[in-house]
């Protein structure tokens, strides 16, 4: 027993040994993704030509979503046993999504009419070809309410998880979940199995993710290449109004429910740097799913919780396109001259409330929901979108980000709610495993 108090006491005196700064993954996609503007930038061609490492980097990470989303919240509803817990936490996570991206799409519309994002262009929309936007509004769909909850039951078990529809496998998920759990003694057994599955599940996820910087190179230098920075001049006051309506709105608004939590917005941000920085060089908050997941529940957040609101939130708390939208659609307003009553807008608004609901954090699909939402203001024309074809992909990676540190915050709130974190050891593990990173590296 002496030998091996001693052996420990040894161990914590061995200082940790730092990593070569070029291993670490967060300096990898840093260099990543300032390679990949260089390329883009002074060799285009090359750039475009690259598109598929992105491409790829992204399917990769979405191929593990599926499986890794039905084990984790399998086996935490299969293991917990407690109905009531699960019915809680689900009302409290739907309240908060639907309150605080409500919250998001106020914040775009007084942002634009504030800053007038669009006044002055004298845009004419006849001059505009629809053909541009054609592809876009083919894919709009009916967006009601009832639209969204039957979209939500897949054709069969398996077509959930072919199609990667996070709400269709979180269905599936709960549903095999609550079934195992009233299996009794025999129902532990099987989650303990899934739960061995999940790991595996996860180490794929790890090893995938070491290819992040590949990935993030590849998507800047297409973006860079294909788009060009200096193209962007006439609609650069909606770029800068956008991600400043974002930066306020993660500060103050996120950054206050941070505070009522008992944690700091900005120990957050610093706690997944990691992380933010694979979603602005891949523009998808998907690519970071498994290991948001599993960051939260260092925090002390159950697994049962994060598996059922940092999901969920990719389709019912997405704050940044939220954002995105209502801004966007006063902007084009301005730029084409349209004049849009109180009314109007409050419609708009009510209608995005819920076209904003089902918008994943793929790169495009934001772009998809704003067209489905200018169809509730006939007064703009359509091939309006055509604006905003070519910055799409740089505001896309602004909405990932914002979508990210939303969600990673409405899980850590409603553990808080659930008495499973204490805010003194929160932030202490904040502060720790960031330490821990900046020696050891991700």
């Amino acid at each position: 027993m002496s030998t091996k108090l001693a052996t420990q006491d040894l161990r914590k005196d061995v200082p940790r040994q730092r990593r070569p700064w070029y291993t670490v993954l967060y300096t990898q996609v840093v260099l990543a993704i300032v390679l990949g503007i260089l390329v883009g930038h002074f060799f285009p061609s090359t750039g475009i030509a690259l598109k598929p490492l992105g491409d790829s980097f992204v399917a990769l990470i979405k191929m593990m979503i599926a499986p890794v989303i039905f084990c984790t919240v399998v086996q935490g509803i299969g293991s917990i046993g407690d109905m009531k817990k699960i019915g809680r936490v689900g009302i409290k996570a739907l309240v908060y999504f639907e309150i605080v991206s409500t919250f998001a799409l106020i914040a775009g519309m007084l942002i634009a009419h504030l800053l007038q994002p669009g006044k002055g262009l004298n845009i004419n929309p006849a001059t505009l070809d629809p053909k541009a936007i054609s592809t876009y509004v083919s894919h709009v769909q009916d967006v009601g309410f009832v639209a969204r909850l039957q979209a939500i039951i897949p054709e069969t078990f398996v077509d959930a998880f072919v199609h990667g529809d996070v709400l269709q496998v979180l269905l599936i998920a709960v549903l095999s979940g609550f079934a195992i759990s009233r299996m009794g003694e025999l129902g532990i057994r099987v989650a303990r199995m899934i739960g061995v599955a999940g790991k595996v599940f996860f180490g794929i996820i790890r090893i995938i993710v070491r290819a992040a910087p590949i990935g993030a190179f590849g998507a800047m230098a297409f973006t860079v290449g294909r788009y060009r920075v200096t193209s962007l001049a006439n609609l650069a006051k909606l770029i800068g109004t956008f991600y400043l309506t974002s930066a306020f709105f993660v500060v103050l608004v996120l950054g206050i429910i941070a505070y009522l939590a008992g944690f700091s917005i900005f120990r957050f941000i610093a706690y997944i740097k990691d992380e933010l920085l694979i979603v602005l060089g891949t523009s998808s908050s998907e690519t970071v799913l498994p290991d948001m997941m599993t960051k939260l529940e260092r925090l002390g957040a159950s697994r049962s919780v994060v598996g059922l609101v940092f999901p969920t939130g990719y389709s019912f708390n997405t704050d940044g396109t939220n954002i995105y939208m209502t801004l966007a659609v006063i902007f084009l307003a301005q730029a084409t001259n349209t004049h849009l009553t109180l009314g109007q807008e409050l419609g708009m608004l009510l209608f995005a409330m819920v076209a904003s609901k089902g918008a994943s954090g793929v790169t495009g699909t934001g772009f998809v929901t704003l067209a489905a939402t200018l169809t509730a203001v006939p007064n703009i024309p359509i091939q309006a979108l055509a604006l905003l074809l070519g910055i799409d992909k740089f505001m896309s990676e602004c909405r990932a980000l914002t979508n990210v540190v939303g969600n990673g915050v409405a899980t850590i709130v409603v553990s808080r709610w659930e008495g499973e974190l204490d805010p003194a050891k929160l932030r202490v593990a904040m502060k720790s495993s960031h330490a821990a990173d900046e020696i050891a590296g991700t």
